[in-house]
């Protein structure tokens, strides 16, 4: 195989797997019932006037399967950290009682799971996106490429099993997300 054409098949792998990459760090923030300190992911905190992710100025831990506390390593970092909560639009309620951030993590209603599973099957859809665009490309770069046709239309078919086999991926991942939230 010509070393353009290997190169063109191996960018575009890599990129396909940054999807799935991408994919699988959407999907940790969906909720399944359970309290898991990876809810609070994406929470960013203001530390002394720059936004620092929330793992980086407290300890995140889950006693049960209903609470997440958040422990700041300063108590001057109270009240950011549950600002940063707010703002992450997650649908919790943080309490402050002074030397921790407690929050309950309600179960869910049978309507918010159906909407989770929308919203994960919504993510699981960009990341097809983000895989079709990879192969676009690198058929694009194929068809400019200057090797000979047979070569080129080669490449494409090994491109378009690539694609398959991502897409394959990219539905598992989804099928066993779905199960996990729709699992009371």
């Amino acid at each position: 195989m010509d070393e353009d054409i290997k190169f063109i098949i191996d960018t575009a792998k890599e990129s396909m797997n940054a999807s799935i990459k991408h994919l699988e760090k959407q999907l940790t923030n969906i909720r399944a019932g359970k309290a898991s300190p990876a809810m609070l992911g994406s929470v960013m905190v203001d530390y002394y006037g720059s936004q620092t992710p929330l793992s980086q100025v407290a300890n995140v831990n889950t006693p049960d399967g209903r609470t997440i506390t958040v422990q700041p390593w300063e108590k001057s970092m109270l009240q950011e950290i549950e600002r940063g909560i707010m703002l992450a639009n997650l649908g919790f309620n943080p309490m402050n009682n002074g030397d921790t951030i407690i929050i309950n993590v309600p179960p869910l209603t049978e309507e918010r799971r159906k909407d989770l599973a929308k919203q994960a099957k919504s993510e699981s859809e960009d990341a097809k996106i983000a895989v079709r665009n990879a192969r676009k490309d690198a058929n694009n770069d194929i068809k400019n490429s200057e090797v000979s046709e047979d070569l080129q239309k080669n490449a494409v078919i090994d491109i378009q099993s690539l694609t398959d086999s991502f897409i394959k991926k990219i539905d598992s991942i989804l099928e066993v997300k779905e199960k996990e939230i729709m699992t009371v």
